[in-house]
């Protein structure tokens, strides 16, 4: 993504041109600017505080002054600190992401999307786009699912339109690696059509 999307995007933009996982990569720094403590600023009389305990001639007054300028001065100079150093050790240690190139069926050939799975501490956070899917309304709709190698399918929501889609599992691709979305009707029956539309197989990121 170039710095004029990722700008855009800060500044309101929808963020069509960025994938999933850079979205939610500047939806982590918006979050951190929008921190009260990222732009805390020392004391406007610090540096005056500092330059009259140097030039105290008394030298225990002046040592007990400039102490403590210096201990108030520290003390918000680590604080802005703690906050940087808490974000960049965040960038530095990315939470547990999966991802999948998603490519449509005999249903859907002209279908294709991605999705990435960022692990969470309430589940597993999925946001999918896709194209080439028709918008599903009165009583019709999509839902996504989580498939492990004996086919048993874990349902982790359902939506109209696959732009932008966020979903949650409460299962890990560890166990259900297969990511699928099938055409479902509102007709009293919660099970999968199997009338799948778009899958894909999901894999590490780092």
């Amino acid at each position: 993504m170039s710095n004029d999307d990722q700008i855009a995007y800060l500044a309101g933009d929808d963020g069509t041109s960025l994938t999933p996982a850079e979205r939610a990569e500047m939806d982590d720094l918006r979050a951190a600017l929008s921190h009260p403590a990222a732009w805390i600023e020392p004391d406007a009389d610090l540096e005056e505080r500092v330059v009259a305990a140097i030039a105290d001639s008394g030298s225990h007054h002046r040592s007990r002054t400039l102490w403590y300028a210096l201990v108030g001065g520290a003390a918000a100079v680590l604080l802005v600190l703690g906050v940087t150093i808490g974000v960049t050790t965040r960038d530095q240690n990315p939470p547990l992401q999966y991802a999948a190139s998603l490519q449509g069926t005999n249903l859907a050939p002209d279908a294709t999307g991605d999705v990435t799975l960022t692990k969470t501490a309430g589940g597993w956070k999925i946001q999918l786009h896709a194209t080439g899917l028709p918008r599903r309304d009165n009583g019709a709709y999509y839902e996504a699912w989580l498939k492990n190698d004996a086919g048993v399918l874990v349902p982790v929501g359902t939506f109209n339109e696959p732009l932008d889609v966020v979903l949650w599992a409460g299962v890990p691709p560890t166990s259900h690696p297969t990511f699928t979305v099938t055409r479902q009707l509102a007709n009293g029956d919660p099970a999968s059509t199997g009338q799948v539309v778009l899958a894909g197989p999901t894999h590490r990121t780092d």
